[in-house]
C-alpha cells in the first residue's frame, strides 16, 4: 500500500478509522526547528469531527503526540513519529456493512484489492486517515512560514449550487474564513450554505462541493519538470485526499473557453522581481513557481455513506436495502479546509527543500 508522501520531506501514515489510533512519521524534518505538540494542534483543531451542527456527531479531541524526533522543544532532524488516539470508537455501528458494500465507497475495492478489509468505518479509507496528514502538513507549514514567509488559506468557494462571490486571494486571512459555520468567507453565500447542510443532514442525505486555497510568497522557481512540475504534486496531493473528483489551477477548466491574447499573463516589473498582471497561470509556469500567488481549487463529492435507504446489492450479490448508521458528515467541506492547505504545505516544502539542495 503507497501510504508515504514526498521527497525529502516524507510523511508516511498509518492507522484505521475505529482502531487504536492514527498518525504519522515526518522523516527530512530539518534540525535545530523549534517545535511541540501546540504548534501541530491548531490545525487538527480544524480539522476535528463534532465542531458543529454541519458535521459529524463523533466526538474526538484529536490530541496529538510527538512521539520521537524532538528533544527540549527543538527537532533533533531524526524521524518524527506523531500519534492521534482513538477515543470514540464504535466498530459496532458497522456491523450490517461487513457484508453489503456502501455504494460509491472504497468497501467494494479494497475487499477485492486485498481479500479483506477493516469494516470499521472504513479503515484506511476514511477521511480520519488525513489527521496524519494534518499533522505533518503543520510542521511544513511552520517550516514555510518561517523561512520563506509563505502563507497558505484555504475556504470553501461552494456548496452544491450555492457558490461564494469571488475573495481577493492576496487578503483573506483564516480568521475570516473560520468566522463561519461553513468556513465560507462570504457571510450571505455562507449562511445559504449553512441553510442547505442542515436540509440535506435532515433528510439523511449528503452533498459536496468545493474548496479554494492560495498560497501567497512562493519564491520563484520551485517544481521539478517534467514529471514532478509544482501543479502536478499539487494534483497527486489533492486527489490522494479523501472523497475528492477534481482539481484545477489558475483558469483551470474555464481557461478553455477564452482565447490566449485573453488568456497570457503579461509580464510587468514588480519592485524588484518581475511579476504577472494577471494570473490565469495560477502562479505556475512549465511546473516551477513563478512568483505570483499559486492557487488552485479541489472538488470533494458528496459524502458516500448516508443514513437514507437504498437499494444495492451485498457481496453475494443478493439485492438488499442499506440504510447506513454511524456518524459522518453530511458535507465535508468545512473540515476539508485544513486539509487542503496542510496537503498544499507537504507539496511545497518538499519542492523547497530540492530547489534548495542545487545549492
Amino acid at each position: 500500500m503507497s501510504s508515504s508522501f514526498g521527497t525529502l520531506f516524507q510523511v508516511s501514515t498509518f492507522g484505521e478509522s475505529h482502531g487504536v489510533g492514527v498518525g504519522a512519521v515526518v522523516d527530512g524534518c530539518p534540525a535545530g526547528l523549534q517545535l511541540c505538540e501546540a504548534d501541530i494542534q491548531t490545525q487538527l483543531d480544524r480539522r476535528r469531527p463534532g465542531q458543529s451542527d454541519l458535521t459529524t456527531p463523533r466526538q474526538e479531541a484529536d490530541r496529538v503526540e510527538i512521539l520521537s524526533g524532538v528533544e527540549n522543544g527543538l527537532t533533533l532532524g531524526t524521524p518524527i513519529g506523531l500519534l492521534v488516539r482513538n477515543k470514540d470508537q464504535r466498530p459496532g455501528d458497522y456491523g450490517e456493512m461487513s457484508r453489503v458494500p456502501r455504494p460509491s465507497h472504497a468497501d467494494y475495492t479494497y475487499q477485492m484489492k486485498y481479500g479483506i478489509r477493516a469494516a470499521s468505518g472504513g479503515g484506511r479509507s476514511s477521511a480520519r486517515e488525513t489527521i496524519g496528514r494534518v499533522a505533518a502538513g503543520a510542521i511544513a507549514e511552520k517550516i514555510l512560514r518561517e523561512k520563506w514567509g509563505v502563507e497558505i488559506v484555504s475556504w470553501v468557494s461552494a456548496i452544491g449550487d450555492i457558490e461564494a462571490p469571488e475573495v481577493d486571494p492576496l487578503e483573506i486571512s483564516r480568521p475570516q474564513v473560520d468566522a463561519t459555520l461553513t468556513r465560507c468567507p462570504a457571510p450571505e453565500a455562507a449562511r445559504r450554505m449553512e441553510e442547505r447542510v442542515l436540509e440535506v443532514k435532515e433528510a439523511q442525505d449528503s452533498i459536496g462541493g468545493v474548496v479554494t486555497c492560495v498560497c501567497r510568497n512562493v519564491p520563484t522557481g520551485w517544481g521539478e519538470p517534467v514529471f514532478d512540475k509544482l501543479e502536478a504534486k499539487l494534483a497527486q496531493a489533492m486527489l490522494s485526499l479523501p472523497a475528492t473528483k477534481g482539481f484545477e489551477i489558475g483558469s483551470g477548466f474555464a481557461g478553455t473557453r477564452m482565447l490566449g491574447s485573453q488568456h497570457n499573463d503579461l509580464f510587468v516589473r514588480k519592485g524588484t522581481r518581475l511579476g504577472t498582471v494577471s494570473n490565469h497561470s495560477g502562479g505556475v509556469l512549465g511546473g516551477i513557481s513563478n512568483g505570483e500567488p499559486v492557487i488552485f481549487r479541489v472538488a470533494f463529492k458528496p459524502v458516500a455513506t448516508i443514513g437514507k435507504t437504498q437499494k444495492s446489492a451485498d457481496f453475494e450479490g443478493q439485492e438488499v436495502e442499506l440504510a447506513a448508521k454511524g456518524r459522518h458528515d453530511p458535507c465535508v467541506v468545512p473540515r476539508a479546509v485544513p486539509i487542503v492547505e496542510t496537503a498544499a504545505a507537504l507539496v511545497l516544502i518538499d519542492l523547497a527543500l530540492r530547489q534548495q539542495a542545487r545549492g
